[in-house]
């Protein structure tokens, strides 16, 4: 895998995939490497995909400093990947906790942003709360389906504040539009490729969430917000918060997908995700 080196002197990793104009695509986890997001549907087939590993995950080193695994200290490794790259500016796309990464990237370097895709995003960033009422209302999207029950009370479980690492795996089928053999196989990879210890220190300290808004509010690129209608863990509700902060944002919410939009309907996710790509920066 192609490296470079962070201002630390960390060595680390991305892949590319594809042909095109290029898009960096950060992970979510937090702290998992890009194995999880595939070829995001398709979307390769458009775009040359620079999937990166952060530092202590994948092929990227461990670092010496344990604190640098914080959301805040990445956004340095962020801006060293577009400097080797060779990029004035550049398209960011990031899924989930990675999103954090890339809100927190595009306040501090709004003018190297072309465009930014938050994917399933995260709210801890911004501030956003997602209510239990909310949580709910949109679990119950899902009542008919055979596993319902054992997830929804697993999920009670977890709002009242009680449950343990197996209360919060028993609602993973939340995560998917369809738990099927190929959701329960992505669900048990991502576990083997994320870096716990790193994830542990992720959030640390690291937001400030009236600054990052008030920037955000100033951001002239265009960005996308891609929500799940049954993701549990972004709830469209929530994400219309998210799409509000923006000047020049898009909400789209793609039926019947959960947290992994590009895995419940990947024709649709990658012509979505393409069609904003393509579209004007100013």
């Amino acid at each position: 895998m192609p490296a470079f080196t962070a201002y630390d002197g960390t060595e680390l990793t991305f892949d590319t995939l594809g042909d095109g104009p290029p898009v960096v695509c950060l992970p979510g986890g937090p702290m998992q490497d890009c194995a999880y997001l595939g070829d995001l549907g398709g979307l390769s087939a458009h775009r040359r995909l620079i999937m990166t590993d952060p530092r202590g995950t994948g092929g990227s080193a461990i670092p010496a400093d344990p604190s640098s695994y914080r959301c805040d200290r990445l956004v340095d490794d962020v801006e060293a990947l577009r400097e080797h790259l060779g990029l004035d500016r550049m398209d960011l796309l990031a899924h989930s906790a990675g999103t954090n990464l890339a809100v927190l990237y595009a306040q501090r370097h709004p003018e190297r942003v072309a465009r930014l895709a938050l994917i399933s995003p995260s709210v801890h960033a911004v501030g956003v709360e997602i209510t239990p009422e909310v949580r709910r209302a949109t679990a119950l999207l899902r009542r008919d389906e055979p596993w319902f029950p054992e997830a929804f009370a697993a999920l009670e479980a977890l709002v009242a504040g009680k449950g343990d690492a197996d209360t919060f795996r028993a609602i993973a089928p939340f995560w998917y539009g369809r738990w099927d053999e190929a959701a329960r196989a992505h669900r048990d990879a991502g576990e083997a490729h994320k870096n716990h210890e790193a994830a542990a220190l992720f959030s640390d300290g690291a937001y400030a969430p009236d600054a990052t808004r008030a920037a955000l509010a100033r951001l002239t690129a265009p960005v996308l917000v891609l929500a799940g209608e049954v993701d549990l863990n972004s709830p469209p509700p929530a994400m219309t918060q998210v799409a509000a902060l923006f000047p020049r944002a898009e909400l789209v919410v793609q039926d019947g997908a959960g947290h992994f939009p590009w895995l419940d309907d990947p024709a649709r996710f990658a012509a979505t995700t393409e069609a904003f790509l393509a579209g004007p920066t100013r």
